[in-house]
């Protein structure tokens, strides 16, 4: 809301638009509506201009301001004219500025399901957004992308009937179901055939043309291959990067999901970038109640939630794939897509409303990303506690994209105590990041580990403590102790002594 008192202290912009309306209702308003309402929202103020030479918002007036409230609301409401009302009483006000009688017109961001908002029945032709002090013509890709966004059924929900269930990625499956298993021991989905568990997951699913199995959308961005993703996504990419200069033309490290090296999908990806992610941020040395060294904070925890978020709310229709950029002072998540809800509702945190459900389930099942509606906050709440700038959120448009920008402590750690205490505030606000499995709470950080091990014995059974870590980043002490937690609950075994090798059971 903008002070009127101090009306010369603003400016035309993304958020702001004056008009005269000395001629009754300009033409252009209606631009702006559609702008304003699908972009993220804005105020009009008619009887109001700008002075050419100072550049400052003057309150010029208007004749009839209630004839010219009475048009407005006989042409919002008119279906040759506008798509949707999505306007109320209140958004509508007769305000006084210097003696000047001006219109205030209150324009939220649409919900998507009002989206694309458009003019004259001109589903592609006059459909408008807000770019700094100007409205400007959708492109027919923005128009589907909204389009695509209002529908109630996400598309990751999508059954592929060109594709069998075999082309899903059999080792990126059972690395899930091991997971799975570790944290949800007493799951009914536990011990389910591996056809039925992805059923119930909704990684594949039974057509209406033919009855027979085929992944879902879901299925195969979270189990599939890179391949067969860009044959039903033609612009996904997902990049992780760790530039070597400031100009960022060489890296000292780089994961794509077009290498061919690995599966390129979603799953495998966050699992390959999320230590990563994490390496560098300094830990104070604190022991569990069983004296075990605790290698995890707050803000591990929300860098892994703020990747989860980006795999889960992108558009893999749009232009550009996901990129994740870390650098010494920084890092940067941009993934393709707008958000779904209004920044300030992400940022207050409490709503929920994924791009794909389906993935989001998912990966919730497995402890990732879990926290609906809550990422942002609890972003917010731990870099608040760690005296770090505040998040950086932002859209940008055509193509569409949300850029989460997170600057990073330098040189320093917080204390056990500031710890706890950034631990209590998220777990109040966003619900415990634990997994109670019987009488025994296993932390996620506990079961990723635990799940890196596991990956790590798969790849080479005979790979050792020494070996793991190396590559998980953590003592060899510990991963010790994790390995004979794994073998007496029964996951792992250990064949013929110091020289055998490990068997996954």
């Amino acid at each position: 809301m903008i002070d009127l008192t101090k009306l010369n202290n603003y400016r035309e912009g993304n958020r702001l638009e004056v008009k005269l309306a000395k001629g009754g209702l300009p033409d252009s308003t209606w631009e702006t509506y559609s702008a304003f309402a699908n972009t993220d929202g804005g105020i009009i103020l008619l009887g109001v201009s700008e002075d050419s030479k100072t550049n400052t918002l003057v309150a010029v007036g208007l004749n009839n301001p209630d004839s010219l409230v009475k048009s407005f609301w006989d042409t919002i409401n008119n279906r040759n004219k506008t798509s949707a009302n999505i306007l109320t009483a209140k958004n509508v006000v007769i305000e006084e500025v210097s003696g000047k009688k001006i219109i205030m017109i209150i324009i939220p961001r649409a919900n998507r399901q009002d989206k694309p908002l458009y003019l004259n029945k001109d589903f592609y032709g006059q459909t408008y957004r807000r770019n700094g002090e100007g409205d400007y013509h959708c492109t027919k890709a923005e128009v589907n992308n909204m389009n695509r966004d209002a529908n109630e059924i996400t598309q990751d929900k999508l059954v592929l009937d060109k594709y069998s269930i075999d082309i899903l990625n059999a080792d990126t499956i059972k690395r899930y179901r091991i997971l799975f298993s570790n944290i949800k021991r007493d799951h009914v989905f536990g011990n389910l055939e591996t056809e039925e568990f992805l059923q119930k997951i909704g990684a594949i699913k039974r057509s209406d043309n033919d009855g027979n199995l085929h992944p879902t959308l879901a299925g195969l961005l979270m189990f599939g291959n890179v391949f067969e993703i860009l044959d039903e996504y033609p612009n996904y990419f997902l990049d992780y990067r760790e530039p070597l200069n400031p100009i960022g033309e060489r890296w000292s490290d780089r994961v794509t999901s077009g290498s061919g090296d690995w599966s390129g999908n979603l799953y495998d990806f966050y699992w390959r970038v999320q230590d990563r992610l994490t390496s560098g941020i300094k830990t104070p040395f604190k022991l569990n109640e069983k004296q075990v060294r605790i290698d995890n904070t707050p803000m591990h925890d929300a860098l892994r939630e703020a990747l989860a978020n980006a795999l889960i709310h992108a558009d893999y229709n749009e232009r550009r794939g996901i990129v994740v950029e870390k650098r010494k002072d920084e890092i940067t998540i941009s993934n393709p897509g707008i958000l779904r809800i209004a920044i300030a509702e992400a940022i207050s945190g409490g709503i929920s409303d994924p791009r794909n459900a389906s993935v989001f389930f998912m990966f919730s099942l497995v402890g990732i990303g879990e926290r609906a509606g809550s990422g942002l906050f609890g972003i917010n709440i731990v870099w608040e506690q760690y005296k770090l700038p505040k998040p950086e959120i932002s859209e940008q448009f055509n193509p569409d994209r949300t850029i989460l920008t997170l600057k990073l402590p330098q040189n320093a750690t917080i204390s056990d105590n500031d710890i706890g205490n950034v631990g209590n505030n998220v777990d109040n606000n966003v619900g415990n990041v634990g997994n109670n499995v019987g009488n025994k709470e296993i932390s996620v950080r506990s079961s990723d580990l635990q799940a890196k091990i596991i990956a790590a014995i798969n790849e080479n059974k005979k790979t050792t403590a020494e070996k793991i870590a190396k590559v998980t980043g953590v003592t060899t002490r510990h991963i010790e102790r994790e390995l004979k937690a794994l073998k007496e609950s029964g996951l792992i075994e250990r064949i013929g002594g110091t020289h055998g090798y490990w068997s996954i059971k």
